[in-house]
């Protein structure tokens, strides 16, 4: 059970909690866009592993690399916290790199070469020479792509052709990809607020770092608020079906974002971790609410 537990530690269960909801969600999408359906039993429970063991290569991968910089900025993880050694760290992540990359080839090609460039750029992101998290403009960028594009867009087109046999892309998909887009951007910049400590020690160029916490804050508090004006403006013109369900749900967890934006203080780094798993928590939130939609009556 303390095995288990420090594994679960190690995989940043929020972004596992995540990225369970996103695939889970495209799933319904994909059956609720699709005229014709036959699903293989295993197609879902095997695209969850390989997307469930992708992210702890590249949560664990980031985590085995940046040891020292977590000694300052997040202590109580498993490796800085002394109850995970470096070298079971590194077994874990090669373990889940060859299962999610082995799950994905068992299904097809094409979604093999989904997880394939995935893998690449979480590991791209971590490690030298190019480790992108370094830089904000590159970081931001590869969590965006990962998140936005390629999770929404990649896994959606892998469903709809493991279901019906054919490429067909849903336009309706297309606003939950820009909205996680900017969501990303969001999780990127609001994640090193309080790492500004570790971060300038060891010379990582984040935006925090680069030009003062606040200024992160109020950039990535508006590009989210962007991202769900542009999902009412979608429901409003018709892209999205049930347009009522997308403006009141959408409207709603917008106007608690704008709360919780106004009574932060920046500077005080309980509340901005705080906020940051509320943040988490709208993540959430989204996968559940949008695919519904779908579902309702016209």
């Amino acid at each position: 059970m303390k095995s288990l537990k420090i594994l679960w530690q190690f995989s940043r269960p929020h972004t596992i909690i995540g990225s369970a909801l996103s695939i889970l969600s495209i799933f319904a999408i994909t059956v609720g866009t699709s005229s014709s359906v036959a699903i293989s039993p295993f197609l879902l429970p095997i695209s969850l592993l390989s997307a469930l063991a992708c992210n702890i290569y590249i949560t664990g991968l980031n985590q085995w690399s940046d040891l020292e910089v977590d000694k300052i900025n997040k202590p109580w993880l498993p490796i800085a916290a002394g109850v995970l050694s470096r070298q079971n760290a590194l077994r874990i992540v090669l373990v889940s790199g060859i299962v999610c990359l082995t799950a994905a080839l068992c299904l097809s090609w094409a979604f093999f070469g989904l997880i394939l460039s995935i893998t690449t750029i979480g590991t791209a992101y971590s490690l030298p020479p190019l480790k992108l998290k370094r830089n904000h403009i590159l970081a931001a960028a590869a969590i965006s792509v990962v998140r936005g594009i390629l999770v929404n867009i990649g896994f959606y087109l892998h469903f709809q052709y493991e279901i019906t046999g054919t490429w067909m892309f849903a336009p309706a998909i297309l606003p939950l990809a820009i909205f996680v887009t900017g969501f990303s951007l969001g999780i990127a910049w609001f994640k090193d607020i309080p790492d500004t400590k570790g971060d300038a020690v060891f010379h990582f160029d984040t935006l925090a770092v680069k030009n003062g916490r606040k200024y992160a804050f109020i950039l990535g508090a508006m590009v989210v608020a962007f991202a769900y004006a542009y999902i009412i403006f979608a429901a409003i013109i018709g892209q999205l079906p049930s347009t009522s369900y997308y403006i009141i749900t959408h409207g709603a967890a917008l106007s608690l974002f704008l709360w919780q934006v106004s009574i932060l203080r920046v500077a005080d780094d309980t509340q901005v971790k705080r906020f940051y798993l509320f943040f988490w928590g709208l993540f959430f939130l989204e996968y559940m609410i949008y695919p519904v939609g779908f579902y309702l009556p016209s």
